[in-house]
């Protein structure tokens, strides 16, 4: 593979323009050039990708995910029975707007415990394709803010044992582990919220929402010059043969 000090002539020819919904696409997505990764607040209009995301889910995913076997209508239940009013939702979305990944912090109206109040559970579930990006850790980080900021004291997480990839998000955050044979739970005590918690959380809000609608424009462009050239193709003059 050469470099491009092996081609002496590459910053001579003029760089070929980027089409503006190309440009556009780029800069809505900065994540793999700053580390950052987007993470969005998902509500009740976005139930079908909801869905959709997680239908996408292997059987042996969804086990991990639920704790159980869950076809296409269980899992539209579950998605339909979600209480947006008291449970908060953040998803990742890439570049075509489709949820790749989706955290679900559970409150109860209640605490569980008496001794562990305003206690919050954690479920997360990421596709296969975009496996080993840490997105399921950062969604993670992201719930825990959001939790110790609205002042819960503990986010549980209850997991089959066999689910090693979030038993090992949780213990390197801190949690303790019990195993009860084939199920896990693990607690993580949260930090009080601090000034600096709630103004990162704020920041990354209002970037992941830019994010969100640069990526949605981007769509739209991409849209708009796809029906140009389809109208420019369908009223094209007829060519006149030389004689």
């Amino acid at each position: 593979m050469t470099s491009s000090a092996d081609r002496p002539h590459a910053a001579s020819r003029p760089a070929r323009p980027a089409s503006s919904a190309s440009a556009l696409a780029t800069w809505a997505i900065p994540a793999s050039l700053l580390g950052w990764v987007p993470i969005r607040a998902v509500g009740p209009r976005h139930r079908d990708r909801i869905a959709a995301h997680l239908r996408e889910l292997s059987p042996g995913d969804r086990y991990l995910r639920f704790g159980r076997a869950m076809n296409d209508a269980q899992l539209r239940s579950y998605v339909d029975g979600i209480d947006f009013a008291r449970d908060q939702l953040f998803g990742i979305f890439n570049r075509r707007l489709r949820l790749v990944a989706v955290a679900h912090l559970a409150y109860d109206s209640a605490p569980q415990f008496a001794t562990r109040p305003a206690m919050v559970e954690f479920g997360v579930s990421v596709a296969a394709r975009v496996r080993g990006r840490g997105y399921g850790a950062r969604l993670f980080e992201h719930a825990v803010m959001h939790a110790r900021n609205r002042g819960t004291d503990t986010l549980f997480i209850h997991a089959l044992s066999e689910n090693a990839a979030m038993l090992r998000i949780a213990r390197r955050a801190g949690a303790t582990v019990v195993r009860d044979g084939s199920e896990s739970e693990a607690f993580l005590k949260l930090p009080p919220d601090t000034l600096a918690s709630q103004v990162e959380e704020l920041m990354e809000t209002h970037a992941a929402e830019l994010n969100y609608r640069l990526k949605r424009h981007a769509i739209d462009l991409r849209r708009l010059f796809d029906a140009a050239r389809a109208w420019r193709r369908r009223h094209a003059l007829p060519r006149v043969a030389s004689e």
